[in-house]
């Protein structure tokens, strides 16, 4: 664009000083362009990385993201609640099962409850006769039986010679894996495995107790379990030996806190180191360290004889 001073009667300089004025306006105009240009390719650029992020915290390895699933993580109980028939699913093809319930697994135990007809009523309607069974209809249910918290009362027999009274000798009592604990070896399978597998915490292990009867406090169940864990030590030395010895072992590293540990704020970093062979059947191992060093890495893998698969762990 072109100023003339015959079109607008303006004198030179003025015209000079205006298109020098227009000439800047639309150099800083092409600027702002480029630099919105540029916002908007960053955007974009967060804006993926937002949603991989998202991916990698909630969704399958195996999933492709899309926001018609945002529902699923937070409304997961209504939106199966639904029904077939309001949620649509595709899904690969594959052979259709019939209709109906699975059978529950033949493993289980089966306690047969028998229905028969009074002996009033097993006569024929037509002509009389006495009614012969000739078979059984089946049908079953899944049933649990809830907790029962019993005592085993140990019951040690003295012995003594009646002549002279003397030469007390008493039966000894079963070995236990805890020396004088209060929980029997089933008991404290039960704790661990609700701990560590069910991820029900030792509080709510305890007023369970209590509603079936047994006091319990979650210190005492604590101790047990700590002691627990140092009986069984030899058992897991024997595990990492195997694990060692596996032709591929796989690594991952999970960031914990740990609240009130001796000498560290509760804000500062800890790792579960799990590890897991690839031989079936497989062998899984988690050790806490409070740190992610090279040196807890060595200490942990010293000795192995294969491969190892970490994920993304540097030296």
């Amino acid at each position: 664009m072109e100023l003339s001073s015959a079109d607008h009667e303006l004198d030179p300089a003025t015209v000079e000083t205006l298109q020098g004025k227009l000439a800047a306006f639309e150099a800083e105009l092409d600027r702002t362009r480029v630099e919105l240009k540029r916002t908007r390719i960053e955007r974009d650029y967060f804006e993926l990385r937002y949603k991989a992020q998202l991916r990698r915290l909630y969704g399958s390895s195996s999933e492709q993201w899309s926001s018609k699933q945002d529902d699923l993580f937070f409304n997961e109980a209504e939106t199966l609640a639904r029904g077939p028939e309001e949620v649509a699913v595709r899904v690969a093809s594959h052979a259709k099962r019939k209709p109906g319930r699975r059978p529950s697994d033949a493993s289980l135990p089966r306690e047969v409850v028998r229905h028969e007809l009074p002996a009033s009523e097993r006569v024929c309607a037509h002509d009389g006769t006495v009614l012969e069974a000739i078979g059984v209809e089946v049908s079953e249910q899944l049933d649990i039986v809830p907790a029962v918290v019993r005592v085993l009362r140990h019951e040690r027999v003295k012995y003594a010679c009646p002549c002279c009274h003397r030469g007390v000798v008493t039966a000894p009592g079963p070995r236990r894996l805890v020396p004088k604990g209060v929980l029997s070896e089933g008991s404290l399978a039960w704790v661990v495995t609700a701990k560590y597998q069910d991820a029900l915490p030792l509080y709510r292990q305890a007023g369970i107790l209590k509603r079936f009867g047994g006091e319990l406090g979650r210190g005492r169940l604590a101790a047990n379990v700590m002691r627990a864990g140092q009986a069984v030590q030899p058992l897991v030395n024997l595990l990492r030996e195997r694990l060692l010895d596996a032709a591929v072992v796989h690594g991952d590293e999970t960031q914990v806190q740990v609240l009130k540990e001796p000498g560290r704020a509760a804000q500062t970093k800890s790792w579960l180191w799990v590890q897991c062979s690839g031989s079936s059947p497989p062998v899984r191992l988690i050790t806490y360290a409070p740190s992610r060093s090279a040196k807890t890495a060595v200490e942990l893998y010293d000795g192995a004889r294969g491969a190892l698969m970490s994920d993304g762990y540097e030296v």
